[in-house]
């Protein structure tokens, strides 16, 4: 019994690091490209499609991948084609993965907050096999391989879209490539805090990072390990006080944010230039 316990405590522990590491990474590319709202409704397109898959007894994240590819191509090539802005098609996205969400979870064969809806609500870190695992390792290799590769280009559009446009980059294809990977990264990331709660996961860390640091460098590792540590922090208070792994996790997490707030040196130098 207590390797057992010992087992799923492993398990839970490289969950939280892994998904810490993956969100924290792609949270960086999300704020600084200004496409928060696009990370968003990809978080809630995830779990639609999560709903779906516990309503037909089918993998759950294999329909989250779906529904979050789907969304990813509505907001932005069909955006593109229609010659609607993004938030406009994020504001009618979003809603609608909602409502298909709760309608999903409305037709499962158990109607009622089962394990599974549960799961896919809240999130279930303790039921993360060892194939999540593996997969999580691989997509984290791959995704680390992938900004390595497209580093120079990502960083200049993160500086200055425009002059990167200048610069003959094709600057489109590249942010789709980041709401890609992030609708990969939030689908492997449902099982830590479910789909209610997951666009916590790739915002925060990175907002707390960006109140302290410019150097964007430093900014793509201190997000990753300030998302791993929030992570195990709230493992830990849920262990502690038996509480939800996941709701623990965001609070801890946004609890860092609004202290990163509070005492960052952004805040300060801002409220002084207003005072002069």
């Amino acid at each position: 019994m207590i390797w057992l316990e010992l087992d799923i405590m492993r398990r839970a522990v490289l969950g939280c690091v892994l998904t810490g590491i993956l969100t924290g990474l792609m949270g960086v590319f999300v704020v600084r490209m200004r496409i928060s709202a696009i990370g968003y409704s990809m978080s809630h397109g995830a779990f639609a499609g999560a709903a779906l898959g516990v309503a037909t007894s089918m993998n759950p994240l294999v329909t989250a991948m779906l529904f979050a590819s789907i969304t990813a191509f509505l907001i932005g090539p069909i955006a593109d084609k229609a010659r609607l802005h993004a938030d406009t098609v994020t504001s009618i996205i979003f809603p609608l993965n909602m409502a298909l969400a709760f309608v999903f979870l409305t037709l499962t064969p158990e109607i009622g907050l089962t394990s599974q809806v549960a799961s896919v609500l809240w999130g279930s870190i303790i039921s993360m096999t060892n194939n999540d695992v593996v997969y999580m390792v691989t997509l984290c290799a791959a995704t680390l391989v992938i900004i390595h590769f497209v580093w120079k280009e990502l960083f200049a559009i993160m500086f200055n879209r425009k002059l990167a446009e200048a610069d003959g980059i094709n600057t489109r294809a590249f942010v789709y490539l980041v709401i890609f990977l992030s609708g990969v990264v939030i689908t492997f990331s449902i099982k830590l805090v479910g789909g209610l709660l997951i666009y916590a996961l790739l915002f925060n860390p990175a907002s707390s990072t960006l109140q302290f640091l410019e150097d964007m460098r430093k900014v793509i590792v201190v997000s990753p390990l300030l998302g791993v540590g929030t992570n195990l922090s709230g493992l830990l208070v849920s262990l502690f006080l038996d509480l939800p792994v996941g709701s623990c996790i965001v609070l801890v997490s946004t609890l860092v944010f609004a202290v990163s707030v509070l005492v960052s040196p952004k805040r300060r130098r801002k409220i002084e230039n207003e005072r002069r």
